[in-house]
């Protein structure tokens, strides 16, 4: 089974020929061979995909949302997703990079915490006309940019993928600003649940599991540091710690040889049924379909 889907393993993959480099990348959506439905993988990139002309279901995790019309969406490499079309032909473009290639700004702070890649947030936008001509028109610039012998080509086409970070940045809805100690809360949590993975042996389980655990460590009621989370990002303490635990078994499953029940074990569950009850409910899979998917696609 191999341990990564680079840019360029992608695209022989679904046929897109070879991209023009290795790190970003894009093309437009009506330019290659389109399937019906997509498995519900994770990839080792980035992506940016406006899809226009099309209706279907977008999975990831164990939420579905219905795209219709234009919608712009974002892939990142912690979260499997699936689409699946039930009516029209797509058209758009997609854009593929790596976190080496990501603005500086962005790898400094991680692109996983952007609010566009966050885990827990649908990652899916619907731009209004004037934003859509915009985002078009910053594709069209870096499709023409990609072949080109410009010197400082890799700096424009960083620029254009800043550019189409920031048009979407534009669409999320005003976020209240929490206070500083609710800010600061939030930080800590969110590096303490960081900081538990990822798993390196079945003989070294999670030390904090439980929305208890993780307020006790913070020195805080679990209530306050529930409401401070559910404020600050919109999610409850025990939705951030099953989000990335969903995240840390698929990673598992697909990159180590762990037994299914060092698994469910080293992610603090007490037997495996709890675990395959847990991951077929943020994932739509068992832990073994969901393997021998991955083998299947290898």
């Amino acid at each position: 089974m191999p341990t990564s889907a680079a840019i360029a393993e992608y695209y022989q993959r679904y046929g897109y020929g070879m991209p023009a480099t290795s790190h970003v990348t894009a093309y437009r959506i009506e330019d290659v061979a389109a399937a019906d439905s997509y498995p519900h993988v994770r990839r080792d990139f980035y992506k940016i995909k406006l899809l226009c002309g099309a209706q279907g279901i977008l999975s990831y995790a164990d939420q579905r949302v219905t795209v219709q019309g234009c919608a712009l969406i974002f892939v990142n490499p912690l979260l499997p997703y699936a689409w699946e079309r039930t009516a029209g032909r797509e058209t758009g473009f997609a854009c593929l990079f790596t976190e080496e290639f990501s603005p500086p700004h962005l790898r400094t702070a991680s692109l996983t915490q952007s609010p566009l890649f966050q885990v827990g947030r649908v990652p899916v936008l619907f731009p209004p006309p004037a934003a859509l001509a915009r985002i078009r028109h910053v594709f069209e610039q870096l499709l023409s940019e990609l072949p080109s012998s410009y010197p400082h080509k890799y700096e424009l086409l960083r620029t254009y993928v800043h550019l189409l970070l920031h048009e979407s940045l534009k669409l999320l809805p005003a976020a209240p600003v929490p206070t500083a100690a609710a800010a600061q809360l939030q930080a800590q949590f969110l590096d303490l649940l960081a900081r538990q993975f990822p798993l390196l042996s079945p003989d070294q389980p999670l030390a904090l599991k439980t929305a208890q655990e993780f307020a006790r460590q913070l020195g805080v009621h679990p209530n306050h540091l529930n409401k401070v989370l559910k404020a600050t990002t919109g999610h409850s303490t025990t939705a951030h710690i099953a989000g990335r635990l969903a995240e840390e078994a698929q990673a598992l499953l697909r990159y180590s040889t762990w037994s299914i029940a060092d698994i469910a074990h080293s992610l603090g569950f007490g037997h495996p049924s709890n675990f395959h009850a847990f991951f077929r409910k943020h994932t739509s899979f068992t832990p073994a379909g969901y393997r021998q998917q991955l083998a299947s696609l290898s």
